[in-house]
C-alpha cells in the first residue's frame, strides 16, 4: 500500500484535531504549562501541578504494601473474641447478623455455626493498653509497639475480585488507575534509575494459589503509561529483555535510544499525544535498568545478621521474606511505591491446615523489615501497610470439628495494620463485637458505618487510601485526572482522613 496513504488511515479524528490545534496554539500551551510547573518538553517527568498538596510537610516519602492476596482471618491472627470459646457450634444470631449480605458460597446453607478460633492469644506490651495477637504471628507481636493495628476496616465488595480492584483502584470496576500509579503521577519519580511503582509476587509455601491477580491491579488506566508498576520476576532476568542481544553493546543500545527519542519528538510535534513522550520515558527507564536491576537483586553484599533477621528463606528468590528484603534495599534508593502480593489466604475451609503455612511464610519478614527499616533509619518516612481485601466470618462455611474449620468471605469489619511515617505507633483502633461481626463503639453499641460521611471508630478503604495519601502531603480531593469528560481521583467522591490515627 502507499505509505502516504497508510498514514492517513491511521490518523485519527482526535490527532487531526490536534494536528490542526499547532502552531500559535502550540506556543499558548508550551507558556500555560511552564506557568503551571508542568515540562512543556516530551520526555521530561509530567506530574500535576501543586494545587493538590495539602501544605504541610509530608511525613512519608515512600509506601511499602505488603497485600495479603484472599482475605486473612482477622478472627485467629488479630481480633481476640475469648467469649466464643463457650458458644462453639452454637447458632449464629439473626439479630448480629441483621440480615447482612452472604455470599453464594454459604447463604444455602441450613445453619451458621460459630466457630472459635484453636488458636492462642498473647497480649503484648505495645506502649498502650496492650494488643492481643495469636500464637500463629510471634515475629510481628514483637513490633507491635511500631504498629497501628486498625480492626475497624470495612469495605463495599463481598468477592474476591471487585473487592481486591477496590482496595487497589478505588473502583470495583476495573479499568481505574492503580493507587501506586497515583502516587506516580501525583509525586512523581525520587530516584534516576529504577521505577518509581515496583511490584513484587511472592512464592506461597504450600502451592496453594486460588486467587489470581491481573496487571490491571497494577496498571495506570486512564493515567500516562509510564505511571503503571513494574513488576520484578524472581526467576531468568528480573525484567524482561534486560540483558542486550548479542552483537549489541552499551554505546551502540545509547546510539539507537538517542536516534528512536528524535523520531519520537518529532512524531510527538505533529499529534500532541502525552503516549509518545511516555513511550521515550519507558525506553529511558529501560536502559537505566540494565544497569540498575542487576545491582538491585544482588544480595551478594548484605550481611549474615540481615539474613538471619528476615529468616533462611531470605536466601531464596521469590519468597516473601527476599521480596521484604528487596523492599528495603528498594526504599533505600528512593523507590516511591513497593507492593508485595502473598497469595492463598482464602480459608473457605481446612484453614487450621493452611492458615499456619501461610503466617509461617510472612511473620518473620513482616517483622523483620519493620525493624530493618527502624534500624537504618528508614522507619521515619516510610509507611509500611499490611492486609487484606476484606476480613472472615465467624460462622463456619462446611464442617466444623474442634480440630478444623472454614471462614467466608466478611467484609463488614476486618483488620490491618500501619507502621512507620506518621502513624500514631503502639495503638489498637477501632472496635467490633463479640462475635467479630460488626463494628461496635467504645461502648460497644453497633454503629453503622457510612461512605458518605465518616463515623469515629471506622475505616472505610476509601478513607484508609485518603489517610495514606495525607501522609504523602497529597489532598486526596484534589489529585484528580480529568478522563471522558469528568475528573477522577483514587477516592472517587468519598474518602476521609482519618486522624485519629495520625501521630
Amino acid at each position: 500500500m502507499n505509505p502516504i496513504r497508510e498514514f492517513e488511515l491511521a490518523l485519527t479524528r482526535r490527532q487531526l484535531f490536534g494536528r490542526a490545534a499547532l502552531g500559535v496554539g502550540t506556543a499558548a500551551l508550551g507558556r500555560l504549562l511552564l506557568a503551571s510547573g508542568l515540562p512543556a518538553t516530551p520526555g521530561a517527568q509530567r506530574h500535576p501541578a501543586e494545587g493538590f498538596l495539602t501544605g504541610l510537610a509530608p511525613k512519608a516519602k515512600r509506601i511499602i504494601v505488603l497485600f495479603m492476596n484472599g482475605g486473612p482471618s482477622q478472627m485467629d491472627l488479630w481480633d481476640y473474641k475469648p467469649k466464643l470459646a463457650e458458644k462453639f457450634d452454637t447458632d449464629f444470631p439473626e439479630e448480629i447478623r441483621m440480615g447482612q449480605r452472604l455470599t453464594t458460597m454459604t447463604s444455602g446453607q441450613q445453619r451458621f455455626p460459630v466457630a472459635p478460633s484453636i488458636y492462642k492469644f498473647n497480649k503484648h506490651d505495645n506502649q498502650a493498653d496492650g494488643v492481643w495477637v495469636s500464637e500463629l504471628l510471634p515475629h510481628t507481636a514483637s513490633v507491635v509497639g511500631d504498629l497501628c493495628v486498625v480492626r475497624s476496616m470495612w469495605t463495599d465488595a463481598i468477592n474476591h475480585d471487585p473487592a481486591v480492584t477496590f482496595i487497589q483502584t478505588g473502583s470495583q470496576l476495573p479499568g481505574r488507575p492503580s493507587f501506586g500509579s497515583w502516587v506516580s503521577y501525583g509525586l512523581g519519580s525520587m530516584n534516576e534509575d529504577l521505577p518509581t511503582y515496583v511490584v513484587l509476587h511472592s512464592k506461597v509455601s504450600n502451592g496453594k494459589v486460588d486467587q489470581a491477580l491481573f496487571t490491571r491491579l497494577w496498571g495506570s488506566g486512564f493515567l500516562p503509561s509510564e505511571h503503571q508498576g513494574v513488576a520484578l520476576r524472581h526467576t531468568g532476568d528480573p525484567v524482561l529483555y534486560l540483558r542486550d542481544p548479542d552483537g549489541m553493546d552499551r554505546k551502540s543500545r545509547r546510539e539507537m535510544l538517542d536516534d528512536i527519542s528524535v523520531l519520537n519528538q518529532g512524531y510527538f510535534r505533529e499529534i500532541a499525544d502525552p503516549e509518545v513522550t511516555a513511550r521515550i520515558e519507558q525506553y529511558e527507564m529501560a536502559y537505566k535498568l540494565q544497569t540498575s536491576v542487576p545491582e538491585l537483586m544482588d544480595l551478594s553484599k548484605e550481611p549474615n545478621e540481615v539474613f538471619e533477621l528476615y529468616g533462611e528463606a531470605s536466601k531464596e528468590p521469590g519468597t516473601f521474606a527476599a521480596n521484604c528484603l528487596l523492599a528495603r534495599r528498594l526504599a533505600e534508593r528512593d523507590v516511591r511505591f513497593i507492593q508485595i502480593f502473598h497469595r492463598g489466604w482464602d480459608q473457605h475451609s481446612n484453614l487450621t491446615g493452611d492458615l499456619p503455612s501461610q503466617c509461617k511464610d510472612v511473620d518473620q519478614a513482616c517483622a523483620a523489615l519493620v525493624k530493618d527499616l527502624k534500624r537504618t533509619g528508614l522507619l521515619e518516612d516510610t509507611l509500611v501497610v499490611w492486609g487484606g481485601e476484606f476480613g472472615r466470618t465467624v460462622y463456619c462455611q462446611g464442617a466444623l470439628s474442634r480440630e478444623n474449620y472454614g471462614r467466608d468471605h466478611h467484609p463488614r469489619c476486618f483488620t490491618m495494620w500501619l507502621a512507620g511515617a506518621g502513624v500514631k505507633a503502639g495503638t489498637v483502633y477501632g472496635h467490633t463485637d463479640d462475635y467479630g461481626y460488626n463494628i461496635v463503639d467504645g461502648s460497644g453499641n453497633v454503629v453503622t458505618p457510612s461512605v458518605d460521611e465518616w463515623v469515629p471508630g471506622t475505616v472505610h478503604v476509601h478513607d484508609l487510601n485518603a489517610t495514606l495519601l495525607h501522609l504523602l502531603g497529597v489532598d486526596h480531593t484534589q489529585l484528580t485526572y480529568k478522563y471522558q469528560g469528568r475528573d477522577f481521583r483514587l477516592t472517587d467522591v468519598h474518602g476521609h482522613v482519618v486522624h485519629d490515627i495520625l501521630a
